[in-house]
């Protein structure tokens, strides 16, 4: 499977001559979602959701179909008759020949004060690859590659690692990282690398890594 970093929390997975895009949001490339056979959204926050993007990716392919829950299925699905599928926590389906399950319910905490909303996590094929959206999510089961939430309003490093730890991936690579700048990089790859218990990756948008 290839992973291709785009920016922010979106990344591009192709297989077989199909492609899998997750959370082309705002903060992401126009055409982030151009080319895919299928997008996961994992949560309405335009970092991670934008309906222009997901236009252009329906749009550039009139066979794309995307797969998210209910909060932004009600956003778009008028929008895109028929390619819109409501997901939730234990759920399972094919998309663009990626088996996915669906883990996790809420999105992380931000402030007391700030109700929270739903957040979905994305497994594909198995513990290949594992995509939390904004949420520290633990699936019940192995996870080979981790996209690690490095940086955002609602956590701090301790998080971060304690995370890696407690999902024991073979890999982590950062993802939900347009806030962090590269005076800041190095501290947050030396500490997460060192104290994760995993190996720690970085890809910059628009390089890819076989996973």
């Amino acid at each position: 499977m290839k992973l291709t970093k785009k920016s922010h929390a979106c990344v591009r997975l192709e297989k077989d001559g199909r492609t899998l895009v997750i959370d082309p949001g705002t903060f992401s490339e126009e055409d982030a979602a151009v080319g895919a056979d299928a997008i996961l959204v994992t949560h309405e926050h335009l970092d991670h959701f934008d309906e222009d993007r997901l236009r252009a990716g329906l749009e550039a392919n009139p066979g794309a179909e995307i797969w998210t829950l209910r909060s932004v299925a009600e956003q778009i699905s008028a929008a895109f008759p028929g390619r819109v599928h409501t997901v939730g926590h234990g759920d399972t389906f094919t998309a663009a020949g990626f088996d996915v399950q669906v883990h996790g319910e809420l999105h992380a905490v931000i402030h007391p004060d700030i109700p929270r909303i739903t957040n979905v996590g994305y497994l594909i094929d198995g513990g290949k690859v594992f995509h939390p959206g904004d949420a520290l999510t633990v699936p019940d089961q192995p996870v080979e590659t981790l996209m690690l939430p490095v940086m955002a309003p609602w956590n701090k490093i301790a998080e971060v690692i304690e995370y890696v730890r407690e999902v024991k991936p073979r890999r982590a690579y950062d993802i939900h990282d347009a806030l962090l700048t590269d005076l800041a990089r190095p501290i947050y790859d030396h500490q997460i690398g060192s104290l994760g218990g995993a190996e720690h990756l970085r890809l910059t948008p628009g390089d890819c890594a076989d996973v």
